[in-house]
């Protein structure tokens, strides 16, 4: 039973994080007021962070950054991976400063504020960073209230109540609502943005979107292709009516086993196709589970821009951007899979590839310029094998 009059926060606090197992943390309250209840993880990223928020992977959790100066280079309006910031807010250690970049528009407390994000700064993120490691991903509650006042009991049987991430299918809450030809590549300073070529005889993608990050389709693009985006529920049909080269399955939030419920069927369909197919984080594990693999999920996940994966093909060590809480089990691959990336931090797969089609996935993020370019060669690949349509 919640108490009938509002908890009073200790001093000068104004935010509080609520965990699950009753575990209490007091802050300061930044971006927008409210309470939002999701899964708490943490982000191991020294930049990135608007991109961080923006990235649809991240619907539903709460991302504790274990870099203690998030917000230095303030907000901008070209670091951003979709329309809306999915992440339902972020936990930090100092408070967010004034922004120092050429490239600012605003601070990242507005930026927050406009977004309708809720921040907690005065934390200690390397304890909770442990607590995570130690005990898993919980669930939680942040709230920010300017007053301070909170009703943490509420709050306790909000995040208790929540059911977690497992056997959730967020990929429909964050897919486009219709078709749309991408346009853009990638971004050079005091350039912004590359057109896409108007250039008809460059293979044709069709890219699933379970939850895209926008630079994705730029590596695309640069790697001469162009890009057709459909949402999460396209049929095989509606697929193969933009008459494409290959197949690209996106990122994306949630348990791939239930997202896998309506597109593994059509993932399966299109693999019978024989034509090239590439699929990043989500859609690895979608890739994973159509051909017969099982995905489960973990611990803690990873998330991070300095992840060391093995390519086991000549041994070679890739720095490598990360964002995934669940994996495809690398013992349930069938006989025409195999893995051909491992994570070095704790050996889960990190890639796979068929032995009988042109089909290959990373669990990592390629795009998000780890290395920096560590891992581009991937998208020249996948373009490399659909060929040119002069060339038909």
């Amino acid at each position: 039973m919640a108490d009938a009059n509002p908890t009073p926060a200790p001093k000068d606090a104004t935010g509080v994080l609520v965990l699950a197992d009753g575990t209490i943390l007091w802050g300061r309250g930044f971006g927008a007021e409210g309470q939002a209840v999701g899964e708490l993880c943490f982000n191991t990223a020294m930049t990135g962070y608007q991109e961080v928020m923006t990235d649809p992977s991240y619907a539903s959790q709460i991302i504790n950054f274990t870099f203690p100066h998030i917000g230095n280079v303030g907000a901008n309006y070209e670091d951003i991976e979709a329309d809306n910031p999915w992440a339902l807010g972020c936990i930090v250690r100092q408070d967010v400063t004034h922004p120092s970049n050429f490239r600012a528009v605003q601070g990242f407390d507005a930026w927050m504020r406009a977004n309708g994000r809720i921040g907690l700064s005065g934390i200690d993120t390397r304890a909770l960073t442990r607590k995570i490691r130690e005990e898993g991903a919980p669930n939680g509650v942040i709230a920010f209230n300017a007053k301070g006042e909170f009703d943490v009991d509420s709050l306790l049987a909000m995040a208790r109540a929540w059911a977690g991430l497992e056997g959730m299918d967020l990929a429909k809450d964050v897919t486009t609502r219709q078709t749309y030809r991408w346009t853009g590549g990638g971004w050079h300073l005091g350039e912004g943005y590359a057109p896409t070529p108007e250039d008809e005889s460059r293979p044709h993608v069709v890219a699933i979107d379970y939850g895209s990050k926008r630079n994705i389709f730029r590596n695309l693009s640069d790697a001469g292709a162009r890009v057709t985006v459909l949402p999460a529920t396209a049929s095989f049909d509606e697929v193969m009516a933009h008459e494409p080269d290959g197949f690209f399955l996106s990122n994306g939030p949630g348990d791939p086993a239930a997202t896998g419920a309506y597109a593994v069927p059509v993932i399966q369909k299109l693999l019978e196709t024989g034509k090239p197919l590439f699929g990043i984080c989500l859609g690895h594990q979608l890739l994973g589970l159509a051909v017969g693999a099982k995905t489960s999920k973990m611990h803690q996940g990873h998330r991070g821009a300095n992840h060391p994966v093995k390519r086991l093909e000549d041994g070679r060590v890739e720095i490598t951007s990360m964002n995934h809480g669940f994996a495809v089990e690398t013992d349930t691959l069938p006989d025409n899979a195999r893995a051909t990336h491992i994570s070095l931090f704790d050996g889960s797969l990190a890639g796979l590839e068929l032995t009988d089609r042109p089909a290959f996935s990373v669990q990592y993020h390629p795009e998000a310029s780890p290395g920096p370019q560590d891992s581009t060669y991937l998208f020249e690949k996948f373009v490399g094998q659909l060929g040119r349509r002069d060339e038909e």
